[in-house]
């Protein structure tokens, strides 16, 4: 099916019901889809053709949404941006995708003037809902097939330089379908959406719930929780999503403790391993929720894998099994299935495969990226992980992060999820830093909680529960960890740059 087919079914049903909600505006799912017609027709007249591609400089807003559907009902690939880049990687990306249009906000307009583009004929479209007038008569779409490419997502940088991740409307629509599956959305699901639609988890966001008919609550402002948890009681919210850093600052930044959620059925957990104490601190506080741990991957459309809540205890710390619709392996070098654990253990270590309808299309302007990374059809993950007995996975680490430290090979994440069972630890990072004798040397980067906590105390606590060749040679307290918008952690910059010394 074509993504903005999601947008006209669910109007035809549900007509008035309302889809998004932002900063107490309200837009039903007629309105909706009326304006993005509007919006399409006028990208058309622009010049905006089918296969052209259409940058979106956009923080989460009804516009936001406006904008997505409009451009995929002209023909054209989304080529969703943040809001936050500078010139540099903004221009970097624009070079890249070559676009023919670029819309953004009042807000964003004099940034992107800033950048000096230059305009080639490029359309520079500010967009605002005060000034997009509904027509009488529908848009007329031009035709397109479900193995077009309808959006163009770039990586976040955590592992190199970003690269443009083409997903066709077959890939994000089964991805939707095997979401929605799994996760029993029906139109009288509401989500509290704090993650960026530019980034795959906030889209699947997105298309799922706008394919059901269930109601978006946008709300931009999580550096301020309680406001967010407010929120979520007063519109009846049964949905959270959120990345590791966003429950570690529900946990210990929010009044969460203080708050009931009568309407919330679930939350998912995605964008990289929550240490399972912190899943089990979440689940003290709303213990009727269902907590649902997923894995994925930009490249797979979001999705991959899920972990069922009625296995969260029996199997903390694993990412579950395959989503519906998709096959995965874990292969050694020789790409041979590797051996599960027996008797409770995990077995032997090997590389995550994937394959499915949700696999991308391959990376935009880069072939030789694209055929080390599809191979006979199977997404090569770059994530090294482990199955059990029962057929569970459980990720050690990506290839790329494994801090190689004399002759052991240590996974900076097994450190973090040690480290941040203090309860005078707010986040932390461990990464390879270049060391004469030992090839790396593990360095530990700390965000305190807010109260005192010493870096001895950190060193012993890692004594008594950490391999000696697995401690930090050396421990800096930070203000903030350097991530994407999306909530990871940048370890290149970590490796790259000595960030100065606080203490907490």
């Amino acid at each position: 099916m074509l993504i903005h087919e999601f947008l006209r079914n669910s109007a035809k049903a549900y007509e008035n019901k309302i889809a998004v909600v932002h900063d107490g505006h309200r837009l039903s799912y007629t309105e909706l889809n009326d304006l993005s017609d509007a919006f399409a027709a006028t990208l058309y007249k622009g010049g905006v053709q089918k296969a052209d591609r259409v940058i979106m400089f956009l923080n989460n807003s009804i516009e936001y949404l406006i904008a997505y559907f409009a451009i995929l009902k002209a023909g054209a690939v989304i080529v969703a941006l943040d809001a936050k880049l500078v010139s540099r990687e903004f221009l970097n990306v624009y070079k890249d995708s070559m676009p023919k249009a670029i819309l953004t906000d009042d807000k964003n307009y004099q940034t992107i003037k800033s950048f000096n583009i230059v305009n080639d004929g490029i359309k520079l479209l500010p967009i605002n809902i005060n000034r997009i007038t509904a027509q009488p008569i529908p848009f007329s779409c031009p035709p397109c097939s479900e193995n077009d490419l309808a959006m163009i997502i770039y990586t976040s940088g955590t592992t190199g330089n970003p690269k443009g991740v083409m997903l066709s409307h077959l890939n994000l629509s089964a991805n939707a379908d095997s979401i929605i599956k799994y996760l029993h959305l029906t139109e009288n699901d509401k989500v509290m959406v704090v993650l960026p639609f530019f980034y795959s988890y906030g889209n699947s966001l997105l298309t799922t719930h706008i394919k059901i008919g269930g109601t978006l609550v946008i709300n931009n402002r999580f550096l301020y929780p309680n406001l967010v948890l407010e929120e979520m009681i007063a519109e009846g919210v049964t949905g959270f999503a959120g990345v590791p850093s966003s429950f570690s600052i529900l946990i210990k930044k929010s009044s969460i403790r203080k708050y009931r959620f009568p309407k919330l059925r679930y939350v998912t957990q995605a964008g990289g391993a929550m240490a399972p104490p912190m899943i089990e601190d979440f689940l003290k506080i709303i213990p009727g929720v269902q907590f649902y741990v997923m894995y994925g991957q930009t490249e797979a459309s979001a999705r991959l894998a899920y972990l069922e809540p009625r296995y969260l205890k029996e199997k903390i710390g694993s990412i579950g099994k395959a989503i519906p619709g998709v096959e995965l392996v874990v292969t050694n070098k020789t790409g041979t299935p590797v051996k599960p654990g027996v008797k409770g253990e995990t077995g032997e270590a090997g590389e995550i495969r994937a394959k499915g309808k949700n696999i991308m299309l391959g990376y935009w302007n880069s072939p030789d990226e694209t055929v080390q990374t599809i191979k006979n059809g199977w997404l090569f993950t770059g994530d090294l992980a482990r199955i059990d007995e029962d057929g569970f996975i459980y990720i050690i680490d990506r290839k790329k992060d494994i801090i190689k430290s004399g002759a052991n090979r240590i996974s900076p994440l097994e450190i973090e999820n040690i480290v941040l069972q203090l309860p005078g630890v707010h986040d932390c990072a461990a990464v390879g830093i270049k060391d004469d004798l030992l090839g790396e040397a593990i360095h530990l980067f700390i965000v305190g909680a807010g109260f005192s906590i010493e870096k001895k105390d950190i060193l012993l606590y890692c004594k008594k529960n950490l391999a000696s060749y697995k401690l930090p040679k050396k421990i800096k307290f930070v203000s903030e960890l350097p991530k994407t918008s999306s909530g990871k952690i940048k370890r290149q910059v970590l490796k790259d740059a000595e960030l100065p010394d606080h203490r907490c």
